[in-house]
């Protein structure tokens, strides 16, 4: 038997009319109305996929630097030697090593958000793999995190790059700022987020690319997306 909403929820549910879809800019609208918690709860997008994530050539993954930030402070780990981790620091990396920090994370120490890594220390990296792959810290070209460039690398985790993955229904989910955003700030990450997806189309993708997308804050319900409007972002 499902749990009944709580009085907070059936509020909040009250607010949306069932059945309605709206397009981003009025759906951003719908959901900002939606706070109801003491702390300025995060906006976040789930974008469902026609994609069968089981097969390598229509896995969709990648990063997109939101042009509003998250609104999240980012914490950021770069494993880099010699001259690189010079540049690393300079960026403004809060932590910054090779084997040392490796050791350190098999000690437990997990206090970063973004792990970046230079190609000559991904031995390194394949040592803890099994402890960074897990948390969803692993470094990884396509998003951008195994680079010689670590100071750009450094600087657009900083401002607000998002990494995504589709998972194994098909799903995107993805951070677009938070509740205190203006309504044009939310608006302008998502749509960059969305442009971002319909980019990545995989070749072996059949039939409609974005079957749906819902909006909901930390602790609301979801405001559903028209589809289409979405798919024409380019």
């Amino acid at each position: 038997m499902a749990n009944k909403p709580t009085k907070r929820m059936q509020t909040l549910l009250a607010k949306l009319e069932e059945g309605k879809v709206y397009d981003l800019k009025s759906g951003v609208e719908k959901v900002k109305e939606l706070k109801s918690a003491k702390f300025d709860e995060m906006v976040e997008i789930c974008v469902q996929l026609n994609v069968d994530p089981r097969h390598a050539d229509q896995m969709v993954r990648g990063a997109v630097v939101l042009p509003k930030g998250t609104g999240k402070t980012v914490r950021v780990a770069v494993f880099a030697k010699n001259q690189k981790a010079e540049e690393a620091k300079a960026a403004g990396a809060d932590v910054v090593g090779d084997d040392d920090l490796a050791d350190e994370i098999k000690n437990g120490r997990l206090d970063f958000d973004i792990v970046i890594a230079t190609p000559d220390t991904m031995g390194i990296i394949g040592k803890i793999g099994k402890i960074l792959g897990p948390k969803g810290l692993m470094p990884n070209p396509k998003t951008g995190t195994v680079t010689m460039d670590v100071t750009k690398a450094v600087q657009n985790a900083k401002s607000g790059q998002v990494n995504f993955r589709v998972d194994k229904k098909g799903n995107v989910h993805a951070p677009l700022g938070k509740s205190s955003f203006s309504a044009e700030d939310i608006n302008e990450n998502a749509s960059e987020l969305i442009r971002t997806l319909n980019r990545l189309k995989p070749a072996a993708a059949k039939g409609r690319y974005i079957k749906g997308a819902y909006l909901s804050l930390t602790m609301s319900p979801s405001v559903t997306l028209e589809p289409s409007e979405l798919l024409d972002l380019r």
